[in-house]
């Protein structure tokens, strides 16, 4: 059971943060936004807008970002920000 619980918060994780994005910086109906697509290299997110998806996080999740955590890997796609936030609040994959 506890894993079902895991999932279903990966799971809302996910559309929050889908939520935010398409809510902030896409302003077009026929926008897609893809899990695994590089937001930075699609022109989604700029530098504002990687400090802008790192406050939401901080604010939602109650997580701390560092300067260190400020990698791609942690904010350049919206599976990289789900992975991120999952293993900051001990969530499993």
């Amino acid at each position: 059971m506890s894993n079902q619980i895991e999932t279903v918060d990966i799971q809302l994780i996910h559309d929050q943060v889908c939520d935010f994005i398409r809510t902030n910086f896409l302003y077009s109906e026929g926008d897609i936004l893809n899990d695994g697509e590089s937001l930075f290299e699609r022109g989604i997110v700029d530098e504002t807008g990687i400090l802008e998806l790192v406050m939401f996080v901080e604010e939602t999740y109650g997580v701390q970002v560092s300067e260190a955590d400020l990698v791609p890997e942690n904010f350049d796609t919206v599976n990289n920000v789900v992975a991120f936030v999952s293993e900051r609040l001990g969530a499993d994959e």
